[in-house]
Parts: structure tokens; C-alpha cells; sequence
């Protein structure tokens, strides 16, 4: 089988057994081991408890002259992992096992580990952009809106899909209190919002299981997406609810919409913030800007 580059040698698995539901890793295994177990390759296998000991990990892989680092995980694995790859010359590999598998559905990585390793075993090197918030880089997608508050009770949900995400979203917005937002683009524009419900800033194309929220999110060419609706556009959003899973937010009516490179972000109050499916806290302002190509993955070759 032809590999992705005689030069990509040396391998490691990566796994955090956490990510997704009951799985089994022997069958994963067994098609790392048909795939990348070759004479091309020297391959290794390590486990991670949480994202710090998978950031550690990842670290001492480049330290250690890993050419091709495959990350077994969701997208908070695979964001806060891949990292610490960031700028360096190990490729990352993406291994969907999480929930919503952003970054995966994005570059058409099947959703099926033992298939993900057959099509990254003849993936191409892609440099993609990455984004960061108040210094924290993020592959897929950053909210900090009532969008981002959705995560908290999704990520307590058995089901996953769009209909717990609709669930999730009605029990958040019963009691989320939008706060005034003001953005400062790079272009010099300066936009006010009074109450926004949703403001997520898009590398790729979806938060993850389908629902779309930039159509136009190019992962190299150099810019982010602003998308963000109002509380007052909350019965535009229900109706179109489903249509997200074809349809992305920022092609709604009244959905303001803009591309930048750097963005600064100044809300009333500090709040959580979700950054590839993950919350962490947040100050007041912070500044969000695009590091183009920083960072090399796999990405499966397309099929004319």
C-alpha cells in the first residue's frame, strides 16, 4: 500500500481512552497495525489520562523527532494535543472518537477509527491555519455566547447528534443572560452588539454532528470567521434549526457575518468560552487572531 511520504517514518499513536463511548481499541489496533505497521514505518503507541498528559506526551513526540503524531480522541483531545505541534515539523493525524468530530467531519476524515487509519494511511501533508484566543489556539471553532453555554449541558448528554444539541440549547437559553459585546476588527470596523445569543469565531466549516456554522471557512487562507446572531433573531434560529446539519448560521437572515485576522473582543463581564468543544474561563476582553499554515495535518486525498 502506498504510504502518505517515504519521508513521514517514524509514527505514534496516541489514544486517550476517554474520548467517545464504549469502543473497542483492539480493533482499532489491528488497523493501525495492517496499515502502519509496514516496512515504511517505525510505529509506537502511547495512552493519555487527560489533556495535559496528552500535551506532555505530544511534546516529548517532537522532542523526539516523531514525523507523524496519530491523535485517538474528540476534538478537545485533538486540539489541546495537536498544540503543542504547532509550528513544529510532526504532522498531526486525527483519529475521530469524540461526539461532534468538527475537525474530522471538516477534511472528510471517516467518523470510524478503523477507517480514519485506512484513508490517513494515503492522506497528503496539508499547512492549515489556526486560530487562538487570549493566547489558546483553536482548530474548528471559539464561542462566547449562549453558544457557548450550550456545551455545558451537551456535554452531559448520552445522545449525541443534533437533537441534543436543540435540548441542550433550550435549557441553556431558559436561564442565559446575553451581556453587551463590542468587536474590533482588524479592518478598523467596530461592530456593537447589545445582547448576542450566538458569537463563534470559525476556522473550519462546523462545531461538530453536522451543524454547520461558515460555509465559506477556508482552513488556509489565512482568515477567521465572525459569525453572530441576536437574542432578537432567536425565532430565525429555531426555524432553521435543523436545516444547520446542510444550511451554515452565518447564511441566515440577519446573521452578521465577517472575515478577519485579528479581532479584539471586550464583553461586560469575564465568562466561560468554548474553545474546540472544551470551556474554559475568560477575561472581559480578549484578543483572537489566525496563525496561517502553522500547523501540518493529514488530510485523505480526494477522489475526482
Amino acid at each position: 500500500m502506498k504510504t502518505t511520504q517515504s519521508k513521514l517514518k517514524k509514527v505514534r499513536i496516541l489514544v486517550n481512552r476517554r474520548s467517545g463511548f464504549i469502543w473497542s481499541f483492539k480493533k482499532v489496533q489491528q488497523a493501525f497495525d495492517e496499515y502502519w505497521d509496514t516496512p515504511e514505518h517505525d510505529l509506537s503507541y502511547q495512552f493519555c489520562k487527560d489533556s495535559e498528559d496528552g500535551r506532555i506526551k505530544a511534546l516529548r513526540a517532537v522532542e523526539q523527532g516523531v514525523d507523524v503524531l496519530l491523535v485517538v480522541g474528540g476534538d478537545g483531545t485533538i486540539s489541546t494535543t495537536g498544540a503543542t505541534l504547532i509550528g513544529t515539523q510532526t504532522v498531526l493525524g486525527a483519529i475521530p472518537m469524540g461526539s461532534g468530530n468538527g475537525f474530522a467531519r471538516h477534511f472528510g476524515i471517516p467518523l470510524k477509527p478503523e477507517e480514519a487509519a485506512l484513508d490517513l494511511a494515503t492522506a497528503e501533508v496539508k499547512a492549515i491555519d489556526v486560530g487562538c484566543v487570549g493566547g489558546r489556539p483553536f482548530f474548528a471553532t471559539c464561542s462566547m455566547a449562549w453558544d457557548a453555554a450550550i456545551v455545558r449541558s451537551f456535554q452531559k448528554s448520552p445522545v449525541r447528534g443534533i437533537l441534543p444539541y436543540v435540548f441542550a440549547g433550550v435549557y441553556e437559553f431558559l436561564d442565559y443572560k446575553p451581556q453587551p459585546t463590542r468587536a474590533q476588527l482588524d479592518t478598523g470596523e467596530i461592530l456593537e452588539f447589545p445582547d448576542p445569543l450566538v458569537f463563534t469565531i470559525a476556522n473550519l466549516t462546523q462545531y461538530g454532528a453536522n451543524v454547520h456554522i461558515a460555509a465559506d471557512a477556508e482552513p488556509d487562507d489565512g482568515l477567521l470567521e465572525l459569525v453572530v446572531a441576536r437574542k432578537q433573531d432567536t425565532p430565525t434560529l429555531i426555524k432553521n434549526l435543523f436545516s444547520l446539519k446542510t444550511r451554515a448560521l452565518a447564511e441566515l437572515p440577519r446573521i452578521e457575518y465577517r472575515r478577519f485576522r485579528r479581532l479584539r473582543v471586550e464583553r461586560k463581564q469575564p465568562g466561560l468560552i468554548q474553545v474546540d468543544g472544551e470551556l474554559v474561563d475568560a477575561p472581559a476582553m480578549v484578543d483572537i487572531e489566525v496563525k496561517p499554515q502553522s500547523l501540518r495535518v493529514l488530510v485523505p486525498r480526494k477522489i475526482d
